[in-house]
């Protein structure tokens, strides 16, 4: 555009999407005719010298900072209200001007003057656009501008443009290296690098973190899912391992067959082992641990009605221990006890139900009813 254009509004109304109390629309022209119908009473002075007529009742609706501009009193003689916005280009002026006639922002003005805009929006906050813009320069990102986004989101305070880039930062920031934008930031601001660098390490400690705790679940679950497999193979016997007064199920493998197969391999070998006298076999204290932990998550009231082997005997044992000692253990009982019920909350409605009538069930055979 060229110096001291002018752009006049017109007083056309509003389409119905577009509807406003203030009745007038911003018909602005981007060439060197000027369409002079209704004079504005206010002045918009561009950078590039483009003088935008506008109604002040318009700007004071829409920022209280424009407001604040108006109410300010004027040096000299001339009346004329000038405000000016100044460094950003004429084009993005027009694109805002635009925005707070019809509240409505373009994919191809957030394309062309989305960082402008943005900035325009929280020096005069303007809320809704400042949203809108977020959300535009959001779904814009990229490993070549992410650095640049990064530091205007600091600078116009958008915590959600912020997380964002925060975001692809952590997820590729190999590409991100090899940018310009990142280029730039090691030699002028050291400070948004160690930032972002920090970020980084936060990031990878949580994602250890993370793995670490889904890893410990699992195996709470593995162990839960032992423990009812071995009250199951106690009380009513699996393939080839069952209770003295039982013979091994024939209907086949059970529905945790995985579970229960090395379960029972591990029992017939602690049955025979002449290891495990002496302690030296690592598969029997497994499987001591694995007795111990039972005993530990059985419900059974009375001490005899278990028909787990070493289920009383641990329980004794356990009356008997002062309540500071131990706590890893207890801590280790806590845990696989919540992944039970998680497991069971986690199940469909039927599927949950069918897994309280069997618990039950293995309740009242313990208990030898």
């Amino acid at each position: 555009m060229e110096d001291g254009q002018t752009m006049t509004v017109s007083p056309i109304k509003f389409p119905a999407s577009y509807s406003s109390s203030l009745g007038y629309y911003c018909a602005m022209s981007a060439g060197k005719e000027e369409v002079s119908v209704s004079e504005g009473d206010v002045r918009i002075l561009t950078s590039g010298g483009l003088r935008i007529p506008m109604h002040a009742s318009v700007l004071a609706s829409v920022s209280s900072v424009l407001e604040n501009i108006l109410d300010r009193p004027r040096k000299g003689r001339n009346n004329e209200k000038i405000v000016p916005i100044l460094g950003v280009p004429s084009d993005a002026v027009l694109a805002f001007v635009r925005y707070l006639y019809s509240s409505r922002c373009s994919e191809d003005d957030l394309d062309n003057y989305g960082i402008h805009l943005l900035t325009l929006s929280h020096v005069y906050s303007i809320r809704k656009l400042k949203q809108r813009c977020t959300r535009g320069l959001a779904a814009r990102l990229n490993t070549d501008n992410v650095v640049d986004m990064l530091q205007l989101a600091r600078l116009c305070d958008a915590p959600d443009l912020y997380v964002k880039c925060m975001k692809l930062l952590s997820k590729d920031f190999k590409g991100v290296e090899e940018s310009e934008g990142w280029r730039f930031l090691q030699g002028h601001d050291p400070w948004l690098e160690l930032e972002i660098l920090q970020f980084l390490d936060d990031a990878e400690s949580a994602k250890k973190r993370r793995r670490k705790e889904r890893e410990a679940q699992s195996l709470y679950l593995q162990l839960s899912e032992a423990m009812e497999c071995l009250e199951h193979i106690c009380t009513e016997g699996c393939t080839s391992v069952g209770p003295y007064d039982k013979e091994p199920s024939r209907d086949g493998p059970c529905n945790k067959f995985s579970t229960c197969q090395g379960l029972q391999l591990l029992i017939r070998h602690f049955a025979t082992c002449s290891k495990r006298v002496d302690g030296g076999c690592s598969r029997c204290k497994r499987m001591w641990q694995l007795f111990r932990l039972h005993s530990s998550i059985c419900e059974c009231d009375q001490l005899d009605s278990c028909k787990v082997p070493l289920c009383r005997q641990f329980k004794l044992k356990t009356q008997s221990v002062k309540k500071g000692d131990d706590a890893r253990w207890r801590l280790l009982v806590r845990k696989v006890k919540m992944a039970r019920v998680m497991s069971s909350l986690s199940l469909p409605l039927p599927m949950r139900k069918q897994w309280e009538q069997t618990r039950q069930q293995h309740q009242r055979r313990s208990h030898g009813r």
